[in-house]
């Protein structure tokens, strides 16, 4: 078995000169209602209003960017529950590269919609009898295309890390970073970034309780696999690890924490009433742990990532009026 060369800090500096003119550097704010919640200094990127609407872009752009002529010849093949296969399809789109989305039938419209707006065939699986890195795999096999899976690959690593570059880049260091889970790729690639920038930093990853794997994983110190998980977090509907993400994630960061699909739903009705802006369930992961873990944070200086706004307006406006959820705990 070939040993893996995991990526660096030094990749995602790379990452952030070659997508730089292509990705947004989105904006970090602040608001007093958030800070006097949780007795901290809350500093949001929100990745809600990079292109496409979420921070997967950069790991996509970067990526594709380094194929080789065949390879932009034949085409790229991604597999996704929406964000990956948008940041693919527009990342390719501009590019000039044929792509197809591998994606389950549950997947928000509005995701499925924009990925084939940006003109991606999309190739549509059932996530709880079927396998999707199979279906993709064999797309891939099929046609000559590079399958560029949603986390587990060093170049998405060092492109989503270029997210929480900018975010130190801007307010210094950090006493803490809260960092939304699913595969592993943004938290794998913050933390690059965290262990440069601010060593002292603690670094959270955070999944919905529905689907714990990275949790179980970081705490057993091997890759835990499970059920697709039900939760409103859809982005975080993974079921594991990957080989790249689980040894970063192992080596920096301090733990691994959950919150439940109801705090995730107060938290974005807070970012829609009192911040202005559309944030999806998997995107309040960051919030929500910091507010049920406030106690600790008293004082300090806190990043949250905000991975993503793409959310069907009809979906949102069920869960913002309480329905399609099966708990009732709230985190404000």
């Amino acid at each position: 078995m070939r040993e893996l060369t995991l990526p660096g800090y030094q990749d995602v500096v790379a990452a952030a000169e070659r997508i730089n003119g292509f990705a947004h550097r989105t904006p970090v704010l602040t608001t007093a209602t958030a800070n006097k919640m949780s007795g901290a200094e809350l500093f949001f990127k929100c990745e809600n209003f990079q292109r496409m609407g979420a921070f997967k872009f950069r790991g996509a752009m970067n990526a594709l960017l380094q194929f080789s002529m065949q390879q932009k010849k034949h085409g790229v093949v991604a597999f996704s529950s929406g964000n990956h296969a948008q940041g693919i399809a527009l990342s390719a789109k501009l590019l000039g590269i044929p792509a197809t989305i591998v994606m389950p039938q549950d997947a928000p419209a509005s995701k499925v919609a924009a990925t084939r707006g940006y003109g991606a065939d999309v190739v549509l699986y059932d996530r709880y009898t079927e396998d999707r890195e199979k279906i993709g795999q064999a797309l891939a096999d099929k046609h000559g295309m590079t399958l560029i899976p949603p986390y587990d690959h060093p170049h998405i690593i060092a492109g989503q890390g270029t997210a929480a570059k900018e975010l130190f880049e801007e307010v210094g260091n950090l006493d803490a970073l809260f960092v939304c889970l699913g595969g592993g790729g943004l938290l794998a690639g913050s933390a690059l970034v965290a262990r440069h920038h601010s060593p002292l930093c603690k670094i959270y990853g955070v999944e919905p309780q529905a689907g714990n794997d990275g949790q179980q994983s970081f705490r057993s110190g091997k890759i835990v696999h499970i059920e697709t998980p039900k939760t409103i977090a859809d982005g975080a509907q993974t079921q594991h690890l990957g080989q790249y993400t689980f040894p970063l994630i192992q080596k920096n960061v301090d733990d691994i924490l959950t919150v439940s699909d109801a705090e995730l739903v107060s938290c974005m009705r807070f970012f829609a009433e009192r911040m202005k802006m559309v944030v999806e369930p998997t995107g309040c992961l960051g919030f929500a742990a910091a507010l049920a873990h406030k106690e600790h944070l008293q004082g300090k200086s806190v990043g949250i990532i905000i991975s993503g706004g793409n959310v069907d307006i009809s979906r949102y406006s069920q869960l913002l009026a309480g329905r399609g959820i099966n708990n009732d705990r709230d985190c404000i």
